[in-house]
């Protein structure tokens, strides 16, 4: 994978031209399957450097996040630009986890938020 794909869902999925310091290098790190920790402030832009390789690659990335509403949130945030994302936690029904879990299963998502 190359950061021209990264580009590509930067701009398709998210609107943005050009990535923040230090997310592209981020990003190939990921891609080069090295071991990434990656420290950032509060509204930094940790999130696309996550994101954007799950959405860029096959299978499914697992995020797991203890702030229900954060997940709520970035995964509304994702399925409005037309990523394909879910989550799975306590507020949820348990015929909404199936149905989840069933989309999960047929590889309907790429990130998957669990709590």
């Amino acid at each position: 994978m190359t950061l021209d794909h990264a580009h590509v869902a930067l701009k398709k999925v998210f609107g943005y031209d050009t990535f923040r310091p230090l997310q592209a290098e981020i990003i190939q790190a990921v891609y080069d399957r090295r071991d990434v920790l990656v420290l950032m402030p509060t509204g930094g832009g940790k999130s696309i450097c996550f994101q954007v390789p799950a959405l860029t690659q096959e299978g499914t990335a697992v995020v797991v996040s203890p702030l229900l509403a954060l997940m709520k949130d970035q995964v509304e945030g994702l399925l409005a630009n037309g990523a394909p994302a879910a989550f799975i936690n306590s507020m949820q029904t348990p015929n909404q986890t199936r149905d989840v879990e069933d989309d999960l299963l047929a590889g309907r998502i790429k990130l998957l938020y669990v709590s």
